[in-house]
């Protein structure tokens, strides 16, 4: 049997363990540190994928890591500039001097790509820590930045002959690329300049409002529709950018770009300011993709790259003539190359493994465990019910207007909760949405919750294109007008929604959706994350019974156990 292991030590690090090419394990080391997006190396999440699979760091035969451009060789010869920048982005410090010369500095430093030696630097270190936790006869690979975001999207969009198209900031000196795969082979077909990158852009949006770059970007994207509408003949950043068939060109350097930017939200609401990016980006990415689609004469799409957590700008593609099924890879940023890597180093070295993706690849506990911790807490009480019983009493207290933690199974691998690691709630609750806002998710008022449907119920609620169900929650949809009221606790304010839509994936969350509709007559609940706003989404049942305590939540459904704090009436 053949191991291969994929790190990313970078911003939201991680990793990822293939056995003959099939994904066994893939997690992301905030999920152990604690500390969102976690930057340092993932050593807690390779320590748990070689536990996983149960066997020895001598027995993995191939490890890739990503990216080799000149910033990140520097972070790893002096970690200390990232653990800098680290705090610096997520405003953990005081506001320095010469903040927005930092910033510039930044931008113009990442641009640089891949230079003479870095690679050799960064392998150096790589194998270093590598040792150090035990690993020994491997072949170490360096993947490109966006050879890693391209192998996320092919190689688990299932089989067929795909365009696959990534755009992100930027990492190894591209923004974006465009690949085809055919018939086994994955071919880079177009390059996207640093400097023409349409995410430094929006990150650059996204901290001229006030709020975290490469954090907060859907933040920006929710308040952009509390803006009055305006034609883009009005929009102020429409001189920005210029595509000419498929060739996009900023007009400007990012320092330059940032300037301008500064300039003009200083006139005007945050509100109007992030509307206008908003539509640029849909109207850009929308065009781009649909002469690429034109160009190649390839209508089945699989799409990576941060840019692609845009889910408004996904609908735009979707809704596209031209395409005929869209996949959007759902840990589409920088958190999702781990695995990217550890696919593309497969590809090179056993040939190409084409796999239908789950989302479940992280860690699972036993009954027995989840007893164990709960026997700790003498706060909590506990039934064992199993996770049949467990799905229908959950959906009974959700009926009833109640929300409830609900941990089940393998730990999601990605940014989103899907029903494994997830609060749940009434899709019409008013009073449900504003207490998961106040008092649970302490998040900002106008972030939307998502919700999660039945498949079965996809057409009845929402204006459905047919290219696919949707099981990532990676593109926004229009819900009927006719249930706008009545699911008005998962719909924003455009009258669009974010759904998962659940099948035979996950057995356990469909009885519980199952359950919801033979209560209410509707096979949809409110589903977010199960954390607290700004901190990772938990891992073990010692993270949930945690959380469980400081947000004051009364019921929790986890592993077949039904737990009840005591301290809530």
């Amino acid at each position: 049997m053949g191991y291969t292991l994929g790190i990313w030590d970078g911003h939201d690090a991680g990793a990822a363990l293939l056995q003959d090419g099939k994904i066994l394990y893939a997690a992301n080391e905030e999920r152990f540190t604690k500390r969102k997006l976690e930057i340092n190396f993932p050593n807690h999440a390779i320590s748990a994928a070689i536990s996983y699979a149960k066997i020895k760091h001598s027995d993995v035969d191939n490890i890739a890591y990503s990216t080799t451009e000149f910033t990140k060789t520097l972070e790893r010869i002096f970690p200390s500039m990232k653990e800098n920048y680290y705090k610096f982005r997520r405003r953990k410090i005081l506001k320095p001097m010469f903040e927005n010369a930092r910033h510039k500095i930044k931008y113009t430093l990442t641009g640089i790509g891949p230079l003479p030696l870095c690679e050799a630097a960064s392998s150096h270190i790589i194998n270093r820590k590598l040792k150090r936790m035990g690993f020994r006869g491997y072949r170490l690979y360096a993947i490109d930045h966006h050879l890693s975001h391209a192998a996320c999207a092919a190689f688990t969009s299932g089989q067929g002959r795909k365009l696959v198209i990534t755009l992100d900031g930027l990492g190894d000196g591209l923004s974006g690329s465009v690949s085809i795969l055919d018939n086994g082979k994955l071919e880079r077909v177009m390059r996207i300049g640093a400097q023409d990158s349409l995410g430094i852009f929006y990150e650059q949006i996204t901290n001229i409002v006030g709020m975290r770059e490469l954090e907060d970007e859907g933040k920006v994207m929710a308040m952009a529709d509390y803006s009055y509408p305006f034609s883009s003949e009005e929009n102020r950043f429409s001189d920005l950018f210029s595509l000419s068939g498929t060739r996009l060109r900023a007009r400007h350097s990012a320092a330059r770009q940032y300037d301008i930017l500064s300039a003009i939200g200083w006139q005007m609401p945050r509100e109007q300011f992030a509307y206008m990016a908003q539509q640029l980006v849909e109207m850009l990415v929308e065009k781009l993709i649909s002469n690429l689609i034109d160009r190649y004469n390839i209508q089945d799409i699989a799409v990576s790259g941060g840019l692609f957590s845009n889910i408004k700008a996904n609908m735009k593609v979707r809704s596209l003539g031209n395409v005929k099924s869209m996949y959007v890879f759902p840990h589409m940023g920088d958190g999702g190359i781990a695995l990217g890597a550890a696919l593309y180093c497969h590809y090179l070295t056993d040939k190409i493994s084409v796999q239908k993706f789950s989302a479940y690849l992280g860690d699972e506990y036993s009954e027995e465990d989840t007893v164990d911790y709960i026997k700790k807490h003498k706060e909590f009480s506990y039934n064992i019910e199993g996770k049949t019983e467990s799905a229908r009493h959950a959906s009974e207290l959700i009926s009833k207007e109640n929300y409830i933690l609900w941990f089940n199974g393998r730990m999601e691998y990605g940014p989103r909760a899907l029903g494994n690691r997830s609060i749940v709630g009434s899709s019409s609750s008013e009073q449900v949405k504003e207490l998961l806002n106040m008092k649970v998710k302490r998040r900002e008022w106008f972030q939307p919750f998502a919700p999660s449907v039945l498949e079965s119920e996809v057409e009845r609620l929402f204006e459905y294109d047919n290219k696919g169900y949707d099981k990532f929650m990676t593109s926004a949809y229009a819900m009927k007008k006719e249930h706008l009221m009545r699911e008005r606790s998962v719909v924003h304010v455009d009258g669009t929604a974010r759904p998962q839509m659940v099948g035979d994936e996950n057995l356990e969350y469909k009885e519980l959706l199952a359950g919801v509709k033979k209560q209410t007559g509707f096979g949809i609940v409110l589903n977010t994350s199960f954390n607290i706003h700004g901190s990772p989404i938990v891992m073990s049942p010692s993270d949930a019974l945690l959380m469980m305590k400081q947000s004051g939540t009364k019921h929790m459904f986890i592993n077949g156990v039904f737990v009840t704090n005591r301290k809530i009436r």
